[in-house]
């Protein structure tokens, strides 16, 4: 490997490798590493919490989805880009790269003047997200061998949910007092202070390159002509443009012929930007496939768990994205606790199908919860189902990275990242479409025909929406709906009405968390076909071990 000197006497200029690192070096580097992770899911969950107040100020409620649909999409198409060229020029300037477009991003989306503006400039940032997220990923495995880097992949599920745990309070506490502004701003000194570590401690080793090497220009461009028409279906995917609709049926073409060239121009090219071949390594298969299936169920939960508690058990927004901090709790424990068992015993399937197994229980727990549910049962529920998420959180990355040669880490990486939010999204969607296409027909089911009777034609559609019930403040919009009707008994009826629909998105979720237990089901079987290979101690490129590719 060559190696450029940072002009520091912490890294020595002699440093050809990454195991030739003091233990100072490694440690700070990992630091660095950390914030900018830190920085990039903190983002996320203190523009959450700022959203509404931005679409108020800018005047874009229509385009509320957009801000978070130009981030996702960004940060997923650059994933397999950056992974694949830090495999072949070095991590350190695209770890910079990251850090700094994401700070700079994080600037001018502090300083849109419409919506439109934030969009594009959310784009921006999604894409210094995707390559930090990719690059942080690969440098601990750059720094840590396979049989100590459980440890590691645990201590990162703590930052994730460190993140989401605070990000809330920090995103309110800086939209109310000195602006939403200032939850774009606040990236600033968090990401100067990991670039400033990264520049001093980081050392920029650069592999030796492949000979006669050519980026994969045709194969990057028909990679992000397929994600990115395929993200932006499932994002738009709902009653304004179901599935049968011509724009999504027209988005998932385009996509589908897309990836069929992009697999074409894969399998001929000499150095492709995703070697098909790593599919096939049985464990590498396995391990994306079911981390992709876990994702699709993972924010299946997150999303519909809180919905259930708003709609159907009537408690408040604040109390309903409370009962996602028990999960994250329990997940955050449980992944360290993993991850340092990963590295104690030197095996990661039994995590994985512990994990899987638990998750399943969990699910299928949530599944089972209807109108006479308790909050506290709920709670229990979503920490089985954080233990599940955690005890599995650390293997796939672990899995994955020793299975493959060194070179191809930043690829192999990139592509479980991928996977992953593209699993998410597509479970978002889904899951979503599910909810909308059951709630009307159990609702007629449900409401008694004396009470049915007493809807106006005109209302139907409104009533057939869950959107309608969604929140503790539904009968005050039911209320607001009926106003202008001379119903006898109205409140009598309002309250019917309200409770049939309670009963329709008890039916309704039921439906969406039995296909997600039925998902994880499926995951949790193919971990039973994840090939076990011994952890390897070291990084040094004379002990890797010959059954990987």
């Amino acid at each position: 490997m060559e190696s450029k000197s940072t002009g520091s006497d912490v890294v020595s200029k002699n440093t050809t490798s990454y195991y030739d690192l003091s233990p100072r070096a490694v440690f700070a580097t990992m630091a660095g590493a950390m914030l900018a992770m830190f920085m990039a899911s903190l983002d996320q969950t203190i523009v959450g919490t700022a959203m509404p107040r931005i679409v108020s100020e800018l005047h874009g409620f229509e385009h509320y989805s957009g801000v978070f649909t130009s981030y996702l999409i960004a940060s997923t198409v650059v994933l397999p880009i950056a992974g694949k060229l830090s495999d072949i020029y070095g991590r350190k300037f695209f770890l910079l790269l990251g850090i700094i477009w994401f700070v700079i991003a994080s600037v001018l989306c502090g300083a849109s003047q419409s919506i439109i503006q934030l969009i594009a400039f959310r784009g921006l940032q999604g894409m210094g997200a995707g390559i930090m997220q990719v690059m942080v990923w690969s440098v601990i495995a750059d720094l840590y061998p396979p049989a100590k880097r459980g440890r590691v992949m645990g201590l990162m599920g703590s930052v994730f949910g460190l993140s989401s745990v605070i990000g809330p309070l920090i995103g309110g506490y800086l939209t109310d007092g000195p602006g939403w502004r200032y939850a774009f701003y606040v990236n600033v000194p968090v990401g100067a202070l990991a670039t400033f570590i990264m520049v001093l401690f980081f050392p920029h080793i650069r592999p030796k390159k492949e000979e006669g090497f050519k980026i994969d220009y045709a194969g990057s461009l028909a990679l992000v002509t397929t994600l990115v028409p395929f993200l932006l279906g499932l994002s738009m995917e709902g009653p304004a443009y179901p599935w049968t609709s011509p724009t999504i049926l027209s988005l998932m073409a385009i996509s589908l012929v897309s990836g069929f060239i992009f697999f074409r121009i894969e399998s001929t090219a000499s150095h492709p930007i995703l070697p098909l071949q790593l599919f096939c390594n049985s464990v590498f298969s396995v391990s994306v496939v079911a981390a992709a299936l876990s994702a699709v169920a993972m924010f299946g939960a997150t999303l519909f768990i809180p919905l259930f508690v708003q709609s159907v058990l009537g408690s408040t927004a604040t109390e309903s994205g409370k009962i996602l901090m028990p999960l994250t709790i329990s997940l955050v424990i449980t992944a360290t606790i993993s991850g340092h068992a990963i590295s104690k015993f030197g095996k990661y399937k039994p995590f994985a199908v512990l994990g899987m197994v638990i998750t399943t229980i969990g699910l299928y727990l949530v599944s089972m919860m209807s109108v006479t549910t308790t909050y506290e049962t709920v709670i229990t529920n979503a920490v089985i189902l954080g233990i599940g998420l955690g005890a599995a959180m650390p293997v796939f990355s672990v899995s994955v990275q020793n299975a493959v040669k060194h070179q191809l880490v930043g690829t192999a990486t990139s592509t479980l990242q991928l996977m992953r939010t593209v699993g998410g999204s597509l479970g978002v969607a889904l899951f979503g479409s599910i909810l909308a296409n059951q709630f009307g027909p159990s609702f007629r089911q449900v409401i008694s025909p004396e009470v049915f009777s007493k809807i106006p034609q005109t209302m139907l559609s409104r009533l057939n929406n869950p959107q309608t019930f969604l929140g503790a403040e539904s009968f005050d919009q039911l209320e607001s709906l009926f106003s202008h009707e001379n119903i006898v008994n109205k409140m009598e009826f309002l309250g019917s009405v309200q409770q049939a629909a309670k009963i329709a998105l008890s039916n309704s979720l039921h439906q969406v968390f039995i296909v997600a237990t039925g998902i994880i089901f499926l995951a949790t079987m193919l971990t039973l076909f994840l090939r076990e290979i011994p952890l390897r101690e070291t990084n040094h490129p004379e002990e890797v071990m010959k059954e990987i590719l």
